[in-house]
């Protein structure tokens, strides 16, 4: 298991330290979520994030990065991807122009001079595990569920012991380990190897309260009269079969896209204008039209 380390003990000493820090970085987390980080942060250990789209699992990643005045390296997943997109590959035009340089020298290279550390292109996995600190990176592997089972495995050492191996070079052991966060939206089951290797916390849809503090945060100026109606819009919009129920980003998007308009009291006129903010699927906004956009904005009995 990594050891902890002294610089991210001091900026985070407790978990009401942790959490009066994520506000400060406009990110609010309730108790059960500020105290996974606290925990990912402090043991430290991997911790995986699941929730549906749009809760907040990356933005987190980016609060707790501002937080330690880290940099944030971001790997995202899509299928196909392979351990060498993540970790490192070899800078091909630079060896061949080393080749000819010493062609030209009318001297030789071995194939040891090639394979150094002067021709390796860091990708994600291993600039995080490389970064010199004192603070530890932040290394996001987004949306880890779109990868495939290979690229699980590959991750299994990294997120153990902190280590890659590289044929050429051997291993590469970090000595400032990076701050590992996963997140998945559970379109897929991840293998239990994996999750051993993992602290755990399922982000859920903020509450009515918390998404109007939210909105209110991230569009500053918005009014209780119009973060309200918002609110309890997208609420409602989470009662009906949509494909994609809109999340804080989206929320976001349509108090910004209101305030931009100047529209200070949600009405059907203002939804229907600015619905497609809100939903991106075409069969989900006839849906709420069908529904009734007074219904959706709270119209008494609509």
């Amino acid at each position: 298991m990594n050891q902890p380390n002294d610089l991210v003990a001091a900026r985070v000493p407790d978990l009401e330290t942790l959490r009066a820090a994520l506000e400060s970085t406009g990110y609010l987390a309730d108790r059960g979520l500020a105290g996974a980080l606290f925990l990912a942060l402090r043991l430290p250990r991997p911790l995986l994030l699941e929730g549906e789209a749009g809760v907040g699992k990356t933005e987190a990643a980016k609060a707790v990065a501002e937080i330690l005045g880290s940099p944030l390296i971001r790997l995202q997943c899509y299928d196909g991807l392979d351990a060498a997109e993540a970790l490192y590959e070899w800078n091909y035009p630079r060896q061949l122009l080393s080749i000819r340089l010493a062609e030209a020298r009318e001297e030789r290279l071995a194939e040891a001079d090639l394979f150094t550390e002067a021709f390796l292109l860091r990708r994600p996995v291993l600039a995080a595990l490389t970064h010199p600190g004192p603070a530890p990176a932040v290394l996001l592997i987004d949306e880890i569920d779109r990868a495939d089972d290979d690229f699980e495995a590959f991750l299994l050492e990294v997120l153990a012991e902190a280590s890659v191996t590289i044929p050429e070079l051997g291993t590469v052991r970090a000595t400032v380990p990076p701050v590992v966060l996963l997140t998945s939206n559970r379109t897929r089951d991840l293998h239990d190897a994996l999750k051993r290797r993992c602290l755990y916390h399922w982000i859920d849809h903020p509450g009515t309260d918390r998404l109007i503090e939210i909105v209110r945060r991230r569009v500053p100026g918005t009014s209780a009269e119009l973060a309200a109606p918002v609110a309890a819009a997208v609420r409602r919009l989470r009662t009906l079969d949509i494909q994609k129920a809109p999340g804080i980003a989206e929320s976001i998007d349509w108090i910004s896209a209101l305030a931009l308009l100047g529209v200070r009291r949600l009405d059907a006129d203002a939804a229907d204008t600015t619905l497609g903010t809100l939903l991106k699927y075409r069969e989900d906004q006839e849906l709420v039209r069908e529904r009734g956009l007074d219904w959706l904005v709270g119209v008494p009995d609509a």
